[in-house]
């Protein structure tokens, strides 16, 4: 914990007066690339005049964080390869400089790329900077579009719910379109089901048989029984982001798949669900769900950071450390090597530490112009036995 308040100390002192870092050990004359780092930290609500307000940190603040603390290591890593660039790192919280006042001030126009660790309003604000000045701009962290339109500068990372969906149709598609397929929602929650519906419709005729149940907040083994058909092999959908009702979806699920071939796979925020993951709970049922962020944690780069995080924290980095890492580390990179031509480059994945990506164009009917560019590689995971591992 000592270690862990020195180093966000040293944090505040950083981003107090919206500071930045640079490499600076390079030929003059070579340019240099700016980045800006947002992330939600509330440093003005944690320290006054420089001192921690409690001998603790607050839980909440931890991930932006955690985020910053891998990505100020990607851009060590990347200085050590001998390439130029410039971190500059903002409190998207700031109560005397917020991003409005960085804006209207100024502050940003000298900036080539900007990663945000953010959610709303504060992911609305730097889309529409970056649209205005041709920036790109990667949303990070945030699994939503936010609602925006023709914005070819926008980079959506975190896959949005709709895209995780076509994501499950497909693997269903390839891997299970003989079985018969249940989507079970909550009653009044029809979000999910019309994802389905219109990716199901989007060639003209259904590819899929999927029989929508909507039921109430819980569900008994044998009522669920009564609603399937067991002759063939059954897969659920669990159409909820509700960890109560996925709980209670699974405990109707686990009886039947003692005596049926039967798959189960829920939404992208199951794998948060702590009473999914009890290692007694579900014995040798795996419950799967979709991600697009994978790390076998055996590669050189994960070896990396977990060595230097260590070094620095005294502690194993966290998803959000190697998400600071990884969105750091791959973009900068692409920033560094295509510089103007930036957004053509978005699938460089010579570039990527962990994993692949695959970011398309999202466009309106007769709209030349893409609303945003999205990451449309998901991996199926399984929590099994209390254990999460890939399964495809």
């Amino acid at each position: 914990m000592k270690r862990l308040i020195l180093s966000a100390i040293v944090i505040f002192l950083f981003f107090g007066k919206q500071t930045s870092f640079a490499q600076n050990n390079f030929s003059a004359g070579k340019k240099v690339y700016r980045v800006a780092v947002f992330a939600p930290m509330y440093l003005d609500s944690v320290f006054t005049a420089g001192q921690l307000k409690s001998n603790s940190l607050p839980k909440f603040i931890m991930p932006a964080i955690e985020f910053v603390q891998g990505a100020e290591i990607a851009f060590d890593t990347i200085s050590l390869n001998g390439t130029k660039a410039e971190a500059h790192f903002f409190d998207s919280k700031s109560y005397s400089k917020p991003i409005q006042w960085l804006i209207r001030y100024k502050q940003l126009d000298s900036i080539d790329l900007i990663i945000g660790a953010v959610k709303e309003p504060d992911y609305g604000e730097l889309a529409q900077f970056a649209k205005q000045k041709n920036i790109p701009f990667i949303s990070a962290t945030y699994p939503n579009d936010g609602g925006i339109k023709e914005n070819p500068f926008t980079v959506i990372v975190n896959s949005t719910l709709e895209a995780h969906c076509e994501g499950i149709f497909s693997y269903l598609l390839q891997k299970h379109g003989t079985d018969n397929i249940y989507l079970i929602r909550k009653k009044n929650d029809n979000r999910i089901d019309d994802y389905f519906k219109a990716i199901n419709s989007s060639e003209g005729k259904p590819l899929l048989k999927i029989k929508s149940i909507a039921i109430d907040s819980s569900i008994s083994s044998y009522a669920l029984r009564n609603m399937i058909d067991t002759t063939k092999p059954i897969v659920i959908i669990g159409a909820s982001l509700n960890e109560t009702f996925s709980k209670k979806l699974a405990d109707a699920c686990y009886p039947i798949q003692k005596t049926n071939p039967f798959v189960l796979i829920g939404m992208p925020n199951w794998d948060g669900f702590l009473s999914l993951q009890k290692k007694d709970a579900y014995i040798d049922f795996p419950i799967r769900f979709t991600t697009p962020h994978y790390d076998s944690k055996s590669n050189a780069f994960s070896n990396f950071l977990i060595e230097k995080y260590f070094a620095k924290y005294r502690a194993k980095p966290t998803d959000m450390a190697y998400k600071g890492f990884e969105t750091a580390y791959y973009f900068t990179n692409i920033l560094l090597n295509y510089n103007k031509n930036f957004m053509q480059h978005l699938n460089e994945n010579k570039f990527a530490p962990f994993h692949d990506f695959n970011f398309r164009p999202d466009s309106s009917k007769n709209n030349l112009i893409p609303n945003y560019f999205e990451n449309k590689h998901l991996y199926i995971m399984q929590i099994l036995n209390g254990e999460i591992v890939r399964e495809w």
